[in-house]
């Protein structure tokens, strides 16, 4: 028997269980929930989940992921707001990935907003 996939997001969940539901459309509960659904879709090169979980304030008209860049691993920092009963919130990140010029870190502060009564990544500072 083969073992299911674990999630990339790093709960040691399977996929299916973690962030797949949330690919499909099921809404995140959480903020930190919605960054690390983002962090999987960024993994698995899904460009359409991650248009969609934008804030149409801030969303690009388009996005298109580099193949070349494999995200390796996402740890969270610090998570401020976002729950069931909050209107925002704050997930700070480290992703850290690889490309063709070798290993890198992604230091993010990421602000996350509801829409529609759904969580959205609403913009990032960069550290």
């Amino acid at each position: 028997m083969t073992e299911p996939s674990p999630c990339p997001c790093g709960t040691g969940d399977a996929l299916a269980a973690c962030c797949a539901p949330l690919h499909a459309g099921s809404p995140a509960p959480t903020a930190e929930r919605l960054m690390r659904s983002r962090f999987t879709a960024f993994a698995v090169g899904d460009a359409a989940y991650l248009l969609r979980s934008w804030s149409s304030a801030t969303r690009p008209a388009e996005l298109e992921l580099d193949a070349g860049t494999v995200w390796r691993r996402l740890q969270i920092v610090d998570a401020v707001g976002g729950g069931a009963a909050d209107a925002e919130g704050v997930v700070e990140f480290r992703a850290s990935y690889r490309d063709e010029e070798g290993a890198g870190l992604l230091h993010e502060r990421s602000r996350f907003v509801r829409e529609d009564g759904r969580w959205v990544y609403l913009d990032g500072e960069v550290h």
